[in-house]
């Protein structure tokens, strides 16, 4: 099985990369950035090439049997670039997969793509993750944007699409809001297999969060596509809350997007 993936010189491709090796398995690591050599023992391609070049990207999708879609800006940006790369980019990646008859996709979506979502919105279960977008910013319009070509991929094309809203995938929380969005690289690592795992999935909005004892997204969805995370947030909590819980009234913490809700459009974060 030959797996792309694409923007994996990225933190999440770097966290995916030891994770997502097995044996039979070849990963097609595609960026603009420099990335590590092959190490031993290790069953990789490494292809510097940009999403936004058809002739790059089909020459890519060539032989592959599914992609996982990271690549692009992965934060505000001026419309022009959040445009060409994350919009036309991934229209690009799509097209060069239909064309070389890849059959499943997975696609990096993100809490911004409904940024404007808040608690009030949660009901018991937590908020569904296929609420309608309400992005945050420019970069959240082009994770709603993205989700529709997934959809249109798959209603035209028959192609499995799975969106991931990924909320703060990273080794450590990072803040006292992160101990409800985190999702740890392991069970980054759990969903992703599951979306390329899971039969006839069609078209899926996935939460990408791990079992935090404070989330406030839905696990529903995953756990429909065999996404079972395990790690909790809550073992990082007396690290950022310093002995005093957060104001859940504070945007920060009540907006899906938090403090994407308030900053300038299309300014470089």
């Amino acid at each position: 099985m030959i797996l792309l993936i694409t923007g994996s010189a990225g933190l999440v491709g770097q966290l995916l990369r030891p994770r997502l090796a097995s044996p039979g398995r070849t990963l097609r690591l595609l960026d603009v950035a420099e990335q590590a050599p092959p190490a031993s023992g290790e069953d990789v391609e490494i292809v510097t090439a940009s999403i936004t070049d058809p002739a790059a990207m089909a020459a890519a999708c060539r032989g592959v049997d599914a992609i996982v879609h990271l690549g692009g800006l992965s934060n505000e940006a001026p419309w022009a670039d959040i445009l060409a790369v994350n919009i036309d980019g991934t229209h690009t990646l799509l097209e060069a997969a239909r064309q070389a008859g890849v059959r499943r996709v997975v696609l990096a979506s993100s809490n911004h793509a409904v940024g404007f979502y808040t608690r009030d919105d949660a009901p018991a279960d937590g908020v569904p993750a296929d609420m309608a977008p309400r992005p945050d910013t420019y970069y959240g319009v082009s994770k709603a944007a993205n989700e529709a070509l997934g959809r249109l991929y798959h209603d035209r094309f028959g192609m499995d699409v799975i969106c991931l809203r990924i909320g703060t995938w990273f080794e450590k929380p990072g803040s006292a809001r992160g101990l409800a969005t985190w999702m740890s690289p392991d069970d980054g690592a759990r969903l992703v297999e599951a979306s390329l795992a899971t039969p006839n999935p069609g078209f899926r909005i996935v939460w990408g969060i791990s079992r935090n004892t404070r989330r406030w997204w839905s696990l529903a969805e995953g756990e429909a596509i065999g996404y079972h995370p395990v790690d909790d947030a809550e073992k990082f909590a007396s690290e950022y809350l310093n002995g005093q819980e957060p104001d859940l009234t504070d945007p920060v913490h009540r907006l899906l997007g938090g403090q994407f809700c308030a900053i300038p459009l299309g300014e470089l974060r």
